[in-house]
């Protein structure tokens, strides 16, 4: 596969590392705006060609597959133009900045027989895919309830730099700059992370944000800091069960982590996945009536990157799937309109 890597940011370094891993890939182009970043990452990882748009790259032509790393609000119409040119596409999450447009990409995608998959890294795992087999083999019976977490601490710790003076965090605090708050930033990944390992899909969101005073008149420079910081938002699934989901970046102690617990009639399990490592808890059998828990060792499994190429090989879209990310950003979409109606709404079918 002959792959074009479009935007040259921070997270196109990961995408060209771990697709440079895969034997079968050939990374073919970079595209950036900029002629001098675009040249230092082509001469970084050996690419073949480096573009300044992606008009210039499609003219070209001489790839397969894209993989789309531009800015969140690019993702639409440049995903568009790939799968206009008949190129595959591996996105960047979120797949759109509504639902109504990553649900046009995905019916784009599936007309024209492309393969249209999502970035979502913590399919990545291993943990949480086990922990998807024991619910899907029965081990724990039907699911219940859920809670699940993803905690950051970057507004109360330097450890990822100082967000008062870096433009790099101050943007994801403004709305005027592009940003949906935490919800938009990270919702994506704690609801993937739920509706994956449960095995079901998001019926019901009812949703709170809230925005913390962080200045003076909450704005630094040209940075008005409204975006949410936290959000906490009751769902329902199509299977019957309740959950709990929420985020915070004022989470201290907890640099990246993400958590989820999932309660059923036979037992339960413990997904954590911490910047340090994951783990895997289960109380099952005769445990459920000591309340023992019992971590499980899993093995390594396929990266979204190569399960990408594989689909590509096959002709067949895998999972994370566009269509799959359109849904979760259907319940983001929901969760700010029950943040300003006050009240529940549910997810189309």
């Amino acid at each position: 596969m002959r792959l074009l890597i479009l935007g040259t940011g921070q997270m196109a370094n990961a995408h060209a590392r771990s697709f440079a891993e895969i034997e079968t890939v050939t990374l073919a182009g970079a595209v950036d705006v900029d002629p001098a970043r675009a040249e230092a990452f082509r001469a970084k990882y050996g690419i073949e060609k480096a573009f300044t748009s992606l008009a210039d790259a499609l003219a070209w032509g001489d790839f397969d597959a894209v993989a789309n790393v531009t800015p969140d609000s690019a993702h639409y119409l440049t995903t568009l133009q790939c799968l206009a040119a008949g190129k595959h596409v591996f996105c960047e999450k979120p797949l759109a900045t509504n639902s109504v447009d990553a649900m046009e990409m995905a019916e784009k995608a599936e007309s024209a027989n492309l393969v249209g998959m999502v970035n979502l890294t913590y399919r990545n795992v291993a943990q949480l895919q086990a922990a998807r087999k024991l619910v899907t083999s029965g081990r724990i019976g039907t699911v219940k309830h859920v809670e699940a977490s993803y905690l950051q601490s970057w507004l109360v710790s330097k450890q990822w730099g100082d967000w008062r003076t870096e433009s790099q965090w101050l943007w994801r605090l403004s709305k005027n700059h592009g940003s949906n708050g935490t919800l938009g930033d990270v919702g994506v990944h704690i609801l993937d992370f739920v509706v994956y390992a449960t095995d079901t899909e998001i019926d019901e969101v009812f949703c709170r944000l809230k925005a913390f005073d962080k200045a003076e008149g909450n704005r630094i420079g040209e940075y008005e800091l409204d975006a949410n910081d936290s959000f906490t938002m009751s769902v329902s699934f199509k299977n019957g069960a309740l959950g709990v989901v929420h985020s915070s970046r004022w989470a201290t102690g907890h640099v990246n982590e993400l958590r989820l617990r999932v309660y059923g009639d036979k037992g339960s399990l413990e997904v954590l996945h911490r910047h340090d490592g994951s783990r895997l808890l289960v109380c099952l059998d005769a445990d459920i009536e000591t309340a023992t828990w019992r971590e499980i060792n899993v093995d390594p499994v396929q990266t979204n990157y190569q399960r990408f190429v594989e689909a590509v090989a096959i002709g067949l879209t895998l999972e994370p799937s566009f269509r799959h990310a359109a849904r979760l950003q259907m319940a983001i979409d929901l969760a700010n309109v029950s943040e300003s109606d006050r009240r529940e709404h549910r997810l189309l079918t």
